[in-house]
């Protein structure tokens, strides 16, 4: 298996104003508007997001995936490893040779789920993956487009997290964890495992 992020969160979407707000940074002077502060809060924003979408698999603002299997792990369903998926663009199975057979929508379908979504069949099984060959699932995933659409407790681990990577910047020890308060926002959206 290998998933592949298409697209990044796009900037405009990063709650920059938020973590400035958070951090009590300066407001209302000409440095406050420093287009490198901007960046640096953005980056944090991104490795923040990033570490929590690892330890939740839940994607926080919606964009584009491709997910490559060699097979399927039953070819009557098919966990994608991401949540909330709000749709499925394409199955394609590709050979050995490089041919590329896009699979219709008709011949499989989305069963949304908060924690393990899933492709599934229309009839008995997913189409056959060819010897040496593999099958691409192209998907988007996320709360929302905005921050507005992220649940709240998420949301607020991420500027917890991001404030934590800002103070930290200088000592890469202590950004190594997680600090407990964003656990404890992150346990309930964590998957059970067995």
């Amino acid at each position: 298996m290998m998933l592949v992020e298409e697209a990044a969160p796009d900037a405009g979407a990063l709650p920059v104003a938020a973590l400035r707000g958070y951090l009590r940074l300066a407001t209302g002077f000409e440095m406050a508007t420093d287009a490198a502060e901007d960046a640096a809060l953005a980056g944090f924003l991104r490795a923040a997001i990033a570490t929590i979408e690892a330890r939740t698999g839940k994607v926080l603002l919606r964009r584009a995936f491709r997910l490559r299997l060699e097979e399927w792990r039953d070819p009557a369903r098919q966990p994608l490893p991401l949540a909330p998926v709000a749709s499925v663009e394409a199955v394609e199975v590709t050979d050995a040779a490089g041919q590329v057979a896009a699979i219709g929508p008709d011949a499989w379908r989305l069963v949304p789920d908060a924690q393990r979504p899933a492709l599934v069949p229309s009839g008995g099984w997913l189409p056959s993956i060819p010897v040496n060959g593999f099958v691409t699932v192209r998907f988007t995933a996320g709360f929302g487009e905005t921050w507005a659409g992220v649940p709240a407790d998420l949301a607020q681990a991420a500027i917890m997290l991001a404030a934590r990577y800002h103070e930290d910047r200088g000592d890469p020890q202590q950004s190594a964890a997680v600090p407990f308060a964003v656990g404890a926002l992150l346990d309930r959206w964590r998957q059970v495992r067995t």
